[in-house]
């Protein structure tokens, strides 16, 4: 599946965007998680972006079970 991953961020403009929007979500989780006390503006903005990150995991699987799907039935190159 990580050969898939890497072709689909090559060659596909929504899931490298879908990936971007993930990787900077991980980002501002990871400066939240290092803070010893989140204030409850922060409370609210980590669980956002976990259920953002999760949405956009979601649709990255699902173009990649469409990329699988059409790989097994020889209609990529």
């Amino acid at each position: 599946m990580l050969a898939s991953r890497d072709h689909l961020l090559a060659t596909h403009e929504e899931f490298r965007k879908l990936a971007q929007e993930h990787t900077q979500y991980e980002q501002r989780l990871s400066s939240l998680t290092h803070k010893r006390y989140l204030t409850d503006d922060e409370k609210v903005e980590e669980v956002r972006l976990k259920k953002l990150k999760l949405r956009l995991k979601d649709q990255m699987q699902s173009i990649e079970r469409q990329y699988q799907e059409h790989v097994s039935q020889g209609q990529v190159a």
